[in-house]
């Protein structure tokens, strides 16, 4: 803090102080320097190969397996309700064994638990199926 005395007519001085504020531009100056420089080494010193979002269209073929999950967690074959995880796992191999080996399309309802499938694509990778893919619906749009 800077005192100046302003020249006054009579015997009393009066006294301002004010703030001197270049100390305070030199600092934040400084400092903003130092983030420009640094942000961009932080931001990009690990290299990674991001993902690129795409739409990819399939055709469904007579010879890929469509498996269904409703909101109860029932897997369907087609049209046909699978009984048990055991008699899914029997058909899975006797499709895996196929060649060439069909692709398995998982339909499964949105609102259906995690655990039925889950346990389907379990099946799929103990059976040896080597392609797996779900089935969505694009968003709608506006």
């Amino acid at each position: 803090m800077a005192m100046f005395q302003t020249p006054a007519a009579s015997e009393e001085e009066e006294v301002l102080s004010t703030i001197n504020t270049t100390p305070l531009v030199d600092v934040m100056l400084v400092l903003l320097i130092i983030f420009l420089i640094t942000i961009p080494v932080v931001n990009y010193s690990i290299q990674v190969q991001l993902p690129k979002e795409r739409l990819e269209v399939r055709e469904s073929r007579p010879e890929n397996i469509v498996i269904s999950v409703d909101a109860a967690g029932a897997m369907y074959w087609f049209d046909s309700r699978v009984a048990s995880a055991e008699q899914l796992r029997e058909r899975l191999l006797q499709v895996s064994r196929q060649q060439p080996q069909p692709e398995v399309h998982v339909r499964a309802d949105a609102g259906a638990r995690y655990e039925p499938v889950g346990r389907l694509v379990d099946a799929c990778q103990r059976a040896g199926i080597a392609r797996v893919s779900f089935i969505t619906e694009p968003p709608a749009r506006h």
